[in-house]
């Protein structure tokens, strides 16, 4: 029997999900990085691009939903900016598809998380991080579709003795 509570509460887990969370002080402290890699005129273009893949990642680590979606949109426009001038490397590519699906994920667009994880680990099948966050996800895909069909099921029953409820009642009265 115990086994059986120690299934179910593995399945449901703690909620806690390994991917490390940042805050408003390490976001401001790389938006002004950000801020002084773009206004310095010797700054190289390899430097403004690393400045603000740190600052995508403290945002798309942030527990602000809005920083999250912040992350993503800069991490976007990043990639359609450096395919455009073909100067993003496939390293740099797979990073910033990486935070995307860490961000993804934390906005709870966990297929969209799920499918750029996908496109990572066909560049890079060995990749720990994509890996382990592939399976963070999928574990959320799992926990997810068991509430839901937990919430079918009690909707279920409860219409079901609704129905019960409302036969016995009929078949008493004369």
């Amino acid at each position: 029997m115990n086994n059986i509570f120690h299934s179910v509460g593995s399945l449901f887990g703690s909620g806690e999900d390994h991917i490390p969370w940042s805050d408003g002080n390490i976001i401001h402290g790389c938006e002004i990085e950000v801020a002084e890699a773009m206004s310095k005129g010797e700054t190289t273009e390899k430097d403004k691009r690393e400045s603000i893949i740190r600052l995508s990642w403290a945002l798309v680590h942030s527990r602000q939903h809005q920083d999250v979606q912040r992350g993503i949109d800069m991490l976007l426009q990043a990639a359609e900016t450096s395919m455009a001038k073909n100067t993003n490397s496939l390293l740099d590519q797979q990073e910033m598809r990486y935070l995307r699906a860490v961000g993804y994920y934390r906005n709870g667009a966990y297929s969209t998380s799920r499918r750029l994880l996908d496109r990572c680990l066909e560049i890079e099948p060995e990749w720990k991080q994509a890996l382990r966050l592939k399976k963070t996800v999928e574990d959320r895909i799992v926990k997810d579709g068991f509430i839901g069909i937990g919430i079918t099921a009690g909707a279920v029953i409860a219409a079901c003795g609704i129905v019960a409820v409302l036969v016995t009642s009929k078949c008493r009265r004369p």
